[in-house]
């Protein structure tokens, strides 16, 4: 398994995917300030593993706090969340994880508890959301895997992969689960512009996997699906609105339409953690922009004149009405979405 991060005595270890795939080097975070700046430069990147980083982040500011007694730590743990939750503002398992350590916080500190019992706590619960993370993502990969045709191809875009998780995967994870179940599949990994999370890291893992896969510009798509050499599309999600709007890497929307028009099934793949039922529609899903330097420059070549106007939003929002299903640890969620996933809380 893809080893995105552990905790280790000295602190947070990530893989850095600034430099995949042709180095395969780590990044050492011993700080909770550290562990934010590591999500901000995108040396980890994924909703789901956002998520657990910065509940290590939490863990790590616990563990190197000086402070003598719960109520002096207080102000200290407000402050290690504001700065986690200030790192990105889509990927909304960043602050269910933060919301997560912050209701166990207060629970120890009504209780009591003292800073040692705290400090094991916070840890402990971390590992949990890490262990949850990978089972989530094999169960929904078990459950998506027999939606894939067996025999064909698939179109996936970005990275959703074991990179984007601390194992396995969620859209990948439904491949690596379809591959695993003896369906012959061929991915075809969108490069992802300007980042290039799928020429970098979707082709990377798959190949470290054996599983055939072909790199394809973003504007490829639609000319092989017309070629009928795409059978299916599967991708992951930085935030599922309560009507099933999602959000996620920009020229997502783009591939939902393309598929729409020519039939082909387009499947999301996410853990429960990234539906955010407070939020309406995807109008409501904030949207980050980052730096205009990911498309002016591109491994420190500049690609672009000088003076030019740069819009480079991370994410978009595929509407509803183009998403096939909703694959999820709890099940396929199907439309209309607003009803199945009021319906899947309840039981669940």
């Amino acid at each position: 398994m893809i080893p995105t991060l552990a905790w280790t005595p000295e602190g947070v270890r990530f893989i850095d995917q600034t430099k995949l795939p042709l180095e395969e080097s780590y990044v050492l975070a011993t700080t909770y300030e550290q562990v934010a700046d590591v999500i901000v430069t995108m040396v980890v990147r994924g909703a789901p593993a956002i998520g657990v980083s910065a509940a290590y982040g939490i863990a790590l500011g616990a563990q190197k706090t000086t402070a003598a007694t719960v109520e002096a730590f207080a102000p200290e743990f407000e402050t290690i969340c504001a700065r986690l939750a200030g790192t990105r503002p889509t990927a909304v398992n960043l602050f269910w994880a933060i919301d997560r350590m912050k209701r166990l916080f207060g629970k120890l500190r009504a209780a009591g508890a003292t800073m040692a019992e705290v400090k094991e706590k916070i840890l402990a619960e971390a590992h949990a959301m890490y262990d949850e993370d990978i089972a989530a993502c094999k169960t929904m990969g078990a459950f998506g895997g027999a939606l894939l045709p067996d025999k064909g191809g698939v179109l996936t875009h970005c990275n959703a992969g074991a990179l984007a998780t601390c194992g396995y995967g969620t859209a990948l994870g439904v491949i690596r689960a379809a591959v695993e179940q003896g369906k012959q599949i061929e991915v075809f990994a969108d490069e992802t512009r300007p980042f290039l999370q799928g020429a970098r890291l979707t082709a990377w893992e798959l190949m470290e996997d054996g599983i055939p896969t072909t790199v394809i510009c973003d504007n490829m798509a639609a000319s092989l699906m017309h070629a009928g050499r795409i059978h299916a599309v599967v991708v992951g999600a930085d935030r599922i609105a309560a009507n099933g709007d999602t959000a996620n890497k920009i020229g997502t929307y783009n591939v939902a339409i393309l598929a729409k028009e020519h039939g082909i099934p387009f499947y999301v793949a996410a853990p429960w953690s990234t539906i955010d039922t407070a939020t309406r529609t995807g109008d409501e899903i904030p949207i980050e922009e980052r730096s205009p330097v990911e498309v002016t420059h591109h491994g420190g070549k500049q690609l672009t004149p000088n003076g030019v106007g740069i819009c480079n939003p991370a994410f978009d929002v595929t509407p509803a009405k183009y998403i096939t299903g909703i694959i999820t640890e709890r099940g396929v969620l199907r439309a209309p979405y607003a009803e199945s996933l009021k319906e899947m809380e309840l039981v669940s």
